[in-house]
């Protein structure tokens, strides 16, 4: 058996367009009396190409359609809000007494909170004991929340009975704090007032039981569920389920204090350029992209910031080496972090990658700072400082004028 013998010149008449005009035009799509059809490139890249879009899209799943007719993109699913958990009748409360600075959890009172809905489990329910307005506690898993009066003045002995009536409403079977500053004198406090015991600096939290390093963490100690226990930073993950319904649950009648010990307290704001890196709430950094270092640094002291330096910056002695960020330097824990000038490199990331809010300024679009940042702007530092100094002024201009007409 033999194949039929080509006729190119059959071919070739086959695919004559007849009137066409003056030059005679040829169909490579027509098939001849025989033979395999020419492919046309042109027209399958044509029908495979997706309407209605700013940018030329294809389908590349569309080879074999015919062309002209109309390929119709999938629409997009919307993604379903999540559905918020509502526990009408828990079993039991683990209670929370975040720190809330400001009226905001801190990232140690979402992992507490985290640790709390671990304890819970699904029978539970997590109730918040905050002092006055505090935003995102469904969100972090709270699904009873308990407001207290925000207090005058710093009293520390009068918080801790406060805490302590608020418990005995709730009756809750647990309750942890934050091992921080404020967070585990509260606790401390409101342990030696009912007489509990406390386990302090726990790391692994679970429906189980509790566990916390000992001897130089060469051993690990384990408890039974307390009913007063710390958690530890940087130990328990937030709660990363859907939100929760954060009820507030009424007091009823005023919470009793104690009678006063301290007659004045005051806190004191330490200077802002005199803080360790460590410590700090709010750095302003510069980086190899700065070059006027004066404007930085009243940049720096009008948003009462600590200031902060890349290694390039260190290296070459125009900013302190106490100041380097970075794992080679501090590694941050701070609020808010402001770059100026820096591009983002591996070391300087580590010592970013603690800090709630990153805000950074550099040319570069595509810097790993930029892409680090929740807030970027693109744009020489030079020219970003000036007029921010400039909106600082003006602000501050307007808080005297208003406080100056106030009666």
């Amino acid at each position: 058996m033999t194949r039929p013998r080509r006729d190119p010149r059959a071919e070739w008449a086959a695919q004559f367009v007849a009137g066409a005009g003056l030059r005679p035009r040829y169909d490579r799509t027509r098939r001849a009396a025989a033979g395999r059809p020419r492919r046309d490139p042109r027209s399958e890249r044509e029908a495979q190409h997706v309407g209605a879009a700013a940018r030329p899209r294809y389908d590349l799943g569309q080879a074999g359609r015919p062309l002209g007719e109309a390929v119709v993109a999938p629409p997009r699913s919307v993604p379903e809000a999540p559905q918020t958990i509502i526990v009408e009748a828990p079993a039991f409360l683990v209670a929370v007494v975040p720190d809330a600075p400001g009226g905001r959890l801190s990232g140690h009172d979402r992992q507490v909170l985290g640790a709390a809905r671990a304890l819970a489990g699904r029978e539970g329910a997590v109730a918040a004991i905050v002092e006055g307005a505090c935003e995102g506690l469904g969100a972090a898993g709270a699904d009873r929340v308990l407001r207290l009066e925000a207090a005058e003045g710093y009293d520390p002995a009068a918080r801790a009975a406060r805490i302590e009536a608020a418990l005995a409403a709730l009756a809750a079977c647990h309750t942890l704090f934050p091992e921080s500053l404020d967070g585990g004198d509260l606790a401390r406090r409101v342990a030696v007032g009912l007489r509990e015991p406390l386990f302090t600096n726990a790391e692994v939290v679970a429906a189980k039981g509790l566990v916390r390093p000992a001897r130089g963490r060469r051993v690990e100690q384990s408890l039974a569920a307390p009913r007063f226990a710390t958690v530890a930073p940087d130990a328990v993950a937030d709660y990363a389920g859907p939100p929760r319904e954060a009820r507030a649950v009424p007091i009823d009648g005023p919470t009793p204090l104690p009678p006063k010990r301290i007659l004045s307290a005051t806190r004191i704001p330490a200077d802002p350029a005199t803080v360790p890196l460590s410590l700090a709430e709010f750095v302003v950094s510069a980086g190899n992209g700065l070059t006027d270092l004066d404007s930085f640094r009243q940049v720096v002291a009008a948003l009462h910031a600590t200031p902060g330096a890349s290694r390039v910056l260190c290296d070459a002695g125009l900013m302190p080496r106490h100041s380097q960020v970075g794992a080679s330097g501090t590694v941050l824990a701070a609020t808010c972090y402001f770059a100026l000038g820096i591009s983002g490199a591996p070391q300087h990331l580590q010592g970013v990658a603690g800090c709630e809010h990153v805000v950074a300024v550099n040319t570069d679009l595509h810097a790993a700072m930029i892409e680090r940042a929740g807030l970027a702007v693109v744009q020489d530092a030079q020219a970003v400082m000036p007029a921010l100094l400039r909106l600082l002024a003006q602000e501050t201009a307007g808080r005297a004028t208003g406080a100056g007409m106030a009666p």
